[in-house]
């Protein structure tokens, strides 16, 4: 299948600057990861002086190690993204400054989210490991500087190499790492015998409500940013497969073509209903929480069964996929109701894990079909119309 040429689907170049060849990136990063871990030794160094800290628990090497790598992974991704909209993503800064700053933030918030949940979920299994293990500063230091180097080095590579699909897997886990937190977190133990959103009130404890909430919220907004990259992709592959047509002799199709615009307000639909889900939590106002989770639902159905005709010409097992996938998410509601062999909790859960494997599917599809996941400096690499790339013409 012919293929997108990477310098114009954001492989090596951008339309209006230059990424800097994956080498350089690498180098980078691993300066980035140097820095920080520098940084964080010294803060164990001075935060652990003529104290014996423990792995995990109160001014513990987690607690510290979750600030300071934190901070270095949003430091790090800001500096790996401020690079790829200047280069590979130039078509970001176009867009409103609003916009962009909002979406650079829920991105940061992401990153740095999963640097804190990761720190302090792998040094309480240590701990729990080494049980009564306590270290001195020199340790605890090197503890930081390893947490904190991963994580800026993670994260400005994830910044700098941002794509589609990407971006979806990366929503899947900071969504999968920030129900299973505010879950641990629930001060409440039998919150699951109401209903999922009960994690977001005040029942559950502060840290549940706020967790619950702020990974529902920034969820939403990270999906309307990666509508803007599905939407770019699918908009780019119609206009080639237009000029197929026309160079063919052929009619432009009207009917079966991909149809961008449904999917983008498909996807920043669900994206808006989602934030509406997490700034409206259920103690606030239930009507207007339900009015956002049944729209979600209506929004999802819309996109689901009508994916042959918002995106032809994919893979027939992903359409197979899709419908499977809708199958399911009507069986689990079956048997919620009216079977009632589970409670509402374990519908949401299940209808969760549904649509968020099938969003995976769904951005790496459309990465593969519009040609966007070639590796850069392919010789092999032809734009999406079948044509030869610039430096392979005479």
């Amino acid at each position: 299948m012919p293929i997108i040429d990477p310098r114009r689907s954001g492989g090596t170049g951008g339309e209006h600057g230059r990424t800097p060849a994956p080498a350089l990136v690498e180098s980078r990063a691993l300066l980035a990861g140097g820095v920080a871990a520098l940084v964080a030794l010294v803060v164990g160094l001075i935060g652990f002086e003529g104290y014996r800290p423990p792995l995990a628990g109160d001014r513990s090497v987690a607690v510290f190690a979750a600030v300071t790598s934190g901070t270095a992974a949003g430091a790090g991704f800001v500096a790996g993204y401020l690079q790829t909209i200047r280069g590979t993503h130039s078509w970001l800064s176009a867009r409103p400054l609003a916009r962009q700053i909002l979406d650079g933030a829920a991105l940061v918030v992401v990153h740095a989210s999963i640097a804190v949940m990761s720190s302090l979920v792998v040094f309480r299994i240590f701990q729990d490991a080494f049980f009564g293990l306590t270290v001195d500063s020199y340790a605890g230091g090197v503890m930081l500087a390893i947490a904190a180097g991963i994580a800026a080095y993670a994260a400005y590579d994830s910044g700098s190499r941002i794509n589609a699909s990407a971006l979806a897997l990366l929503l899947a886990v900071f969504m999968a790492s920030g129900m299973l937190v505010s879950m641990l977190a629930a001060e409440n133990p039998l919150w699951w015998h109401i209903m999922f959103s009960e994690l977001g009130t005040g029942t559950a404890g502060l840290t549940s409500f706020w967790t619950f909430n702020t990974t529902i919220t920034t969820s939403g907004i990270i999906l309307t940013t990666l509508a803007a990259f599905v939407t770019r992709d699918l908009t780019r592959w119609a206009a080639a497969r237009d000029r197929q047509d026309e160079a063919a002799g052929r009619a432009r199709r009207r009917f079966l073509r991909p149809r961008a615009r449904v999917v983008r307000w498909c996807l920043i639909g669900i994206g808006m209903c989602m934030v509406g889900i997490g700034l409206v939590s259920l103690h606030v106002s239930e009507p207007v929480h339900t009015f956002f989770v049944r729209l979600l639902a209506a929004i999802l159905l819309v996109l689901l069964l009508g994916i042959p005709l918002w995106a032809p010409g994919y893979p027939r097992a992903f359409y197979v996929f899709t419908y499977v996938s809708t199958v399911l998410l009507g069986g689990a509601a079956y048997l919620w109701f009216p079977l009632r062999y589970y409670n509402l909790t374990a519908l949401e859960l299940a209808a969760a894990g549904i649509v968020f494997s099938w969003l995976v599917v769904f951005i790496r599809n459309t990465t593969a079909v519009t040609g966007t996941a070639a590796a850069p400096g392919r010789e092999d690499a032809r734009p999406v119309d079948g044509s030869a790339p610039p430096e392979a013409r005479p």
